[in-house]
């Protein structure tokens, strides 16, 4: 019920980025961005997702926005298909060039999806709204030790990148897991009007 409202609401927004509504799903490593995404995307009809974790790198965890605008947003704007290389995290290196093509909705999932160089291009942003301390220790159960390095320097340029440029006080809407699946709420951005909606105590949704 609540996936289904929002690709409603998705669905009927004005285009933000060329032909296409850009939609970020951001939160803390390891709060379920990628699980909501890949569900969203599902009931928007396949959806194109593009993971933020294929565009950052070991050497450019952050400073990968310069790219994505230049490979993703741009080409989009334009009404062309985009071509960005996705890193491979264990070769440490990008591949091969992959197509993305416009699209009414193509959701960009990843910490730092909200952040300011890409919310001029956004329709909405969607924010996983799980404490980070608790999403972190999500996200290393998930990883296991084998990335335990990795998330120790995670953890730290991540902190940095939200004291220095926040995406939760800009969401639109807010997500949070619950037992019935997932609740919608108006973000720090948004207020409750004709194109947002709440979950209800009972777990059902409506327009407000």
């Amino acid at each position: 019920m609540v996936i289904r409202a929002l690709t409603d609401l998705l669905r009927r927004l004005p285009p933000s980025c060329g032909t296409v509504r850009l939609v970020g799903v951001d939160g803390h490593a390891g709060s379920g961005k990628s699980t909501f995404a890949a569900e969203l995307a599902v009931a928007l009809g396949d959806a194109p997702v593009l993971r933020l974790d294929d565009v950052a790198s070991h050497e450019e965890l952050f400073s990968w926005d310069g790219r994505l605008l230049s490979e993703v947003v741009e080409p989009l704007e334009r009404g062309a298909t985009a071509r960005y290389f996705p890193y491979d995290w264990r070769a440490r290196r990008f591949g091969p060039a992959r197509e993305l093509p416009p699209a009414p909705v193509i959701l960009v999932e990843g910490v730092g999806a909200g952040r300011r160089a890409l919310r001029p291009h956004l329709a909405r942003l969607l924010w996983m709204d799980l404490p980070r301390e608790e999403a972190w220790a999500r996200g290393r159960s998930r990883d296991g030790e084998e990335q335990r390095e990795f998330w120790s320097g995670w953890v730290e340029a991540e902190r940095r990148h939200f004291a220095e440029d926040p995406s939760r006080p800009f969401a639109d809407l807010l997500v949070r897991q619950s037992a019935q699946g997932y609740e919608v709420l108006p973000g720090p951005a948004g207020s409750v009007g004709p194109d947002q909606f709440v979950t209800h105590r009972d777990g059902s949704s409506a327009m407000c």
